[in-house]
């Protein structure tokens, strides 16, 4: 027996009759929370393998991740065979571990013909400029002849952080020609909605302020992606970086027998420099 066929006897174990009340408990829906929660995981341990990272997670943590994050797909494909307690779906709607991989497989073979294809068809899309345009016309293709109508917009989930909806819409979009040309006109881009953001901030009105703000955060989303930093992963270097510099200043405060809430403006201001100062990386130049 293969280990993940080990793992799936397991979880058939625990869904099963006289297994766990918990596992047995749960449903499509309760299951959520804790699928994000495993895929955020496994990025934190993807960013812990970056080169310079503190501290740097052994490519085990990276494992260990990414099996929590299967036990949760094993999970859902054995709710999928039997329907979940409570949920609405019918014998119609029920899926197995046999069927996730045949419609991925099968997908995947579709969707790259310069790997799977014809020799014609490899030949044909050999040395294809932008893979990613190329992916999304195939799919939309795809999609249009499997149903009246679909945007291409429609794969990309509502749940997912806003940057990164952005970035992904931003690529869909962009599949059709629907860009800016080059980062500098996106830079323009950016420099207008934060002239439209000052003008709310005048007016005063919070509702005026909220939606530029929010056109502000797409267009930089939108640079981002042209200038090869995706912004979620930016994001996050970011708040990796404000917090350990924030960290920084309360301990010397606490070393210095002083409290952060006591310092004036520009006292703080000084300490956050030395903390940047101090943290001061190969790629720190400029912040």
């Amino acid at each position: 027996m293969s280990e993940l066929e080990r793992l799936v006897e397991i979880v058939d174990r625990l869904r099963g009759e006289g297994g766990c009340e918990w596992d047995r408990a749960q449903t499509f829906a309760s299951m959520r929370p804790y699928l994000l929660e495993e895929v955020y995981e496994v990025l934190d341990a993807i960013d812990a393998e970056q080169p310079g990272a503190a501290p740097v997670i052994r490519p085990r943590d990276l494992e260990e991740e990414l099996g929590d994050l299967l036990f949760v797909v094993l999970l859902y494909a054995r709710m999928g065979r039997n329907g979940p307690h409570g949920a609405s779906n019918g014998a119609s709607a029920r899926f197995d571990l046999e069927s996730i991989a045949r419609r991925i497989a099968d997908k995947m073979v579709v969707r790259h013909p310069h790997v799977f294809g014809s020799e014609d068809e490899r030949a044909a899309l050999s040395g294809t400029a932008n893979g990613i345009a190329a992916w999304e016309n195939r799919k939309a293709r795809l999609a249009g002849e499997a149903a009246a109508f679909r945007s291409r917009l429609d794969g990309v989930p509502r749940a997912l952080p806003g940057l990164l909806r952005a970035h992904r819409q931003g690529e869909k979009a962009a599949a059709v020609g629907f860009d800016w040309a080059e980062p500098r006109a996106v830079l323009g881009k950016v420099r207008e909605e934060l002239d439209e953001l000052e003008e709310a901030l005048v007016a005063g009105r919070q509702v005026d302020i909220a939606h530029e703000l929010g056109d502000v955060l797409q267009s930089l989303a939108s640079l981002g992606r042209h200038l090869g930093a995706p912004p979620e992963e930016a994001m996050r270097t970011a708040n990796d970086r404000f917090a350990a510099r924030f960290r920084h200043m309360e301990a010397h405060a606490h070393r210095m027998g002083e409290r952060l809430e006591d310092l004036d403006p520009d006292a703080l201001e000084a300490r956050w420099e030395q903390a940047k100062r101090a943290l001061a990386g190969p790629h720190a130049v400029g912040e």
